[in-house]
């Protein structure tokens, strides 16, 4: 089976490490997948693009059509990719506008729409919509010893390590809220970390040297990188976006914050202070890439045999 993934390439001039990780569980079973980067920006970009999606698609003759993100699933359905799946991936279906375009596109084009949380399904209120989250690679992603990471990052043991797991230059994930929430509980032997520009399979690294784990995020579809954590065994604390609060399933490492950098600063000092057994990797096993593209191959078979009128 040949699918092709289409999706934004604006991401340091490729695809997201996210997109192609759930690429690459796909080729490790078989499948046969393409990726359409769309490298234009704003919805003039989309537009531009659509000519060169339909003459990809024609190029490589795919079986099904997998887009990831709103405005490229717009694009590819304009070009007429069909049959097609879509990952809605992100926090920003809440705006009214583009939830209706989201409702009509999937009434005329769409044969699966997948969402990344319960929270996302629920805001859309399409129906049928799947319930999918992206996969975590687990064995990629897993425990290692603590001074093993830090050497390798030059990090000083000497040091507390706070790992804010974004970049900075995204507003959506609230550096500023990070930063007063840091400032307020810091010691002279803590420093804080995040990832900018950070290889995909170098942030096992940074999660295993860390002695705790956070996001400030204002707003998340379902964010990997606090699955990531997890599968590393890590101490996370979070404010509650997306699908977290499903992910912690209450667990003692895992600590729920509000948007609020006193709040954010004392769960910081629970999760600092916890010395009890962390066992956070049982918590996305379930997640594990490889099941979770079974599942998208069930789904791919499941919509030709259906358009073949099997």
């Amino acid at each position: 089976m040949k699918v092709a993934f289409v999706s934004s390439g604006n991401s340091l001039k490729t695809i997201s490490p996210i997109i192609k990780a759930q690429g690459d569980s796909l080729t490790r079973l078989g499948l046969d997948v393409e990726y359409i980067p769309i490298e234009g920006k704003g919805l003039w970009g989309y537009l531009k693009s659509i000519p060169k999606i339909r003459k990809k698609i024609k190029e490589i003759d795919v079986d099904i059509v997998h887009a990831h993100f709103s405005f490229s699933a717009f694009a590819a359905s304009l070009a007429g990719a069909k049959p097609i799946v879509v990952s809605l991936m992100g926090w920003n279906i809440e705006k009214r506008l583009l939830k209706l375009m989201i409702k009509i596109f999937n009434f005329l084009f769409w044969d699966a729409c997948i969402v990344k949380s319960e929270r996302m399904k629920q805001s859309l209120g399409i129906k049928d919509v799947i319930l999918l989250p992206n996969g975590v690679d687990t064995d990629c992603f897993k425990p290692m010893v603590k001074e093993v990471a830090m050497r390798y990052l030059g990090w000083s043991e000497d040091k507390t390590h706070i790992l804010w797991a974004a970049n900075p230059e995204r507003p959506i994930k609230n550096f500023v809220l990070a930063k007063e929430a840091f400032n307020i509980m810091k010691k002279e032997d803590m420093e804080l970390h995040f990832l900018e520009d950070v290889p995909h399979d170098e942030m096992v690294y940074y999660y295993n040297a860390s002695d705790v784990v956070f996001l400030t995020s204002i707003a998340e579809g379902s964010p990997n990188v606090i699955k990531e954590a997890l599968a590393c065994n890590s101490k996370v604390v979070s404010t509650d976006v997306g699908d977290v609060s499903e992910r912690f399933q209450g667990n003692p490492a895992c600590f729920l914050t509000k948007h609020n950098a006193t709040d954010i600063a004392e769960k910081l000092k629970m999760a600092l202070d916890y010395k009890g057994v962390i066992e956070t990797r049982e918590l996305v096993m379930e997640l594990d890439s490889k099941i979770i593209a079974e599942k998208l191959i069930s789904l791919y078979k499941g919509i030709l045999s259906k358009k073949k009128g099997l």
